[in-house]
This record gives C-alpha cells, structure tokens and sequence, in this order.
C-alpha cells in the first residue's frame, strides 16, 4: 500500500515536499516513481529512485529543480520540489515498481497511491 502526502497550494517560486511511505512488505530490490497528471493529460514522468542503492532518474522538466530521496527506515519517499512553476500544477502520484530497473512509462508501475494535489499559483 501506498499513501501519498504533501501537496497543497504555492505561490510560483516555492517550494513543496511530498511524501510516499509504503507498507506491507519490504522493498528491497524495487523502483519507487513519482509521476504527475494534469487535467486531460497522460500521466506523465517526474522521478524516480532504486529502493537498492538510491540511483535517481529525472524527466528534464523537473531536472535541477526536483530531488527524489528515500528513508529506508521509514520505507518512505520523498519528492523535493523547488522554484515551482504554474506548469509544475498537477495531481502527483508515487507507484511502485516490482524490479530493479528504473521506467519512466506509468504502465511499468503496479502499485499506486491515491494521489495529492499540487497547485502553482502565478
């Protein structure tokens, strides 16, 4: 299971941090992604992180301005978002992928959390 948190509303310029903790099993070995869906869009790519090792993979979007982390302890992840801009406003989910391997499509992505609200006010 999956619980997404941390979304609300920022002027353009700020900054917001969100949440994903996971239960029900270890994760070892797995690829913890965040994507984000705006209004008649696809949902699309943000960042993701091996739960092994850390390697971090971002959509040249959010590159130098997002940062993807990991508590392990906690079995949560988090998404840094800095110098938020209005086309940054989307509902952001984290998804959970059963190897490895980091895939920046969403159908490689099982398990997903219910989604938080990120709005980027001009």
């Amino acid at each position: 299971q999956l619980q997404a948190s941390g979304g609300g509303l920022v002027q353009a310029g700020g900054s917001l941090r969100l949440s994903c903790a996971a239960s029900g099993r270890t994760f070892s070995g797995y690829v913890m992604g965040w994507f984000r869906q705006a209004p008649g869009t696809e949902r699309a790519f943000v960042a993701a992180i091996k739960w092994s090792g850390g390697s971090t993979f971002y959509a040249d979007s959010v590159k130098d301005r997002f940062t993807i982390s990991k508590d392990n302890a906690k079995n949560t992840v988090y998404l840094q978002m800095n110098n938020l801009k209005p086309e940054d406003t989307a509902v952001y989910y984290c998804g959970l992928r059963a190897s490895a391997i980091i895939y920046s499509s969403a159908s490689a992505y099982s398990f997903w959390g219910q989604g938080t609200q990120v709005t980027v006010s001009s």
